[in-house]
């Protein structure tokens, strides 16, 4: 499945892909450390991509030593609780099944968006004192597929070779939730583009989990997001933009991510994401969670297609992430 089967409100369409008859040419976008002012490290942007012959499937850094907890991390994890579950069949063929998630920590609705029936809620599944068989039903808490006139939770439909469980570690990706990226058709950030790729190499292997978290705006809410876009405006950029409001230039948090993953049984991922240091974050103050490797989400608009996000306030928010990683090591790049 192609990423260009996804629906256009979901992010902008992606248009075909086409080599560039010349790498000078001038309207092939193309990052180096030239133009983004710093010499960037092998960890961040490998040099060895997936052949052309593959497009869109990046390659895997296998995480050799996870970088150490801050101490920042919390003690004890967030107590997570799985309300419901329910089977989304998606406009690219595909089906999910989206948990959602309360806690102790914040009153939002954090949700498990997994691909595949193999992957199941410890805290869903649990039986819950005084439920019928009907109310296990109604809140996802079942074995198999629902179809009218079932009677009981318990029921599996599913054969044998189907609830197999890959031995592989589980893909995972931990997505910080962003209403002009996903929504607004907002050319600012590829957060949209980010989300639909992770559900596009889900959606390959039919399993995988992405744990969507409530923090706009890395964590300040969207009312303060936009108050920063305005001062991008002025001149300021993503992170200065922040501080100048008063805010941490990130505010998320990823211990709620931790939990749920545990909640769903995953205590081996491939985690995927662009900073090394969101490996000790999701990983847990006391190693809850065990990264086996890192897989990269690169622009599309960097792997010489001529799909992708383009625009000047794309290309700042990119050069900053990037070089706020590389100079303190602690930015987020999604």
């Amino acid at each position: 499945m192609s990423s260009s089967e996804f629906p256009s409100f979901l992010s902008p369409r992606l248009g075909p892909r086409s080599e560039p008859e010349s790498a000078e040419d001038p309207a092939v976008m193309r990052p180096t450390p030239i133009s983004l002012d710093v010499q960037l490290p092998p960890t961040i942007i490998s040099p060895s991509f997936t052949p052309v012959t593959v497009p869109s499937t990046p390659v895997p850094i296998p995480v050799i030593s996870t970088p150490q907890p801050s101490e920042s991390l919390p003690d004890i994890l967030p107590e997570v609780e799985c309300v419901v579950r329910a089977r989304i069949p998606t406009t690219s063929g595909s089906e999910i099944f989206l948990h959602l998630y309360k806690n102790n920590m914040d009153d939002k609705e954090h949700l498990a968006i997994v691909f595949g029936n193999k992957i199941r809620s410890k805290s869903l599944d649990r039986v819950r004192e005084g439920e019928t068989e009907m109310d296990r039903m109604i809140r996802g808490a079942y074995v198999g597929r629902l179809y009218p006139g079932r009677q009981t939770s318990a029921e599996d439909n599913i054969s044998p070779e189907e609830n197999v469980v890959k031995d592989a570690a589980t893909l995972v990706r931990i997505h910080s939730e962003c209403y002009t990226g996903e929504t607004a058709w907002s050319a600012r950030c590829d957060c949209g583009e980010q989300l639909d790729e992770a559900a596009r190499l889900m959606s390959k292997e039919n399993h995988g989990v992405v744990v969507y978290l409530r923090q706009e705006g890395r964590g300040i809410g969207l009312g303060e997001k936009l108050k920063a876009y305005n001062l991008q405006d002025l001149g300021a950029d993503t992170v200065t933009a922040n501080l100048l409001l008063r805010h941490p230039a990130d505010a998320r948090s990823y211990s709620l991510a931790t939990a749920i993953l545990l909640d769903l049984g995953l205590t081996e991922i491939r985690l995927l994401t662009n900073n090394p240091d969101k490996i000790a974050a999701v990983e847990g103050k006391h190693r809850e969670i065990k990264v086996r490797e890192r897989v990269p989400m690169v622009p599309i608009a960097w792997r010489n297609h001529s799909g992708g996000i383009r625009s000047k306030e794309v290309e700042g928010y990119l050069k900053t992430k990037v070089r706020s990683l590389v100079n303190y090591q602690r930015l987020s790049l999604c």
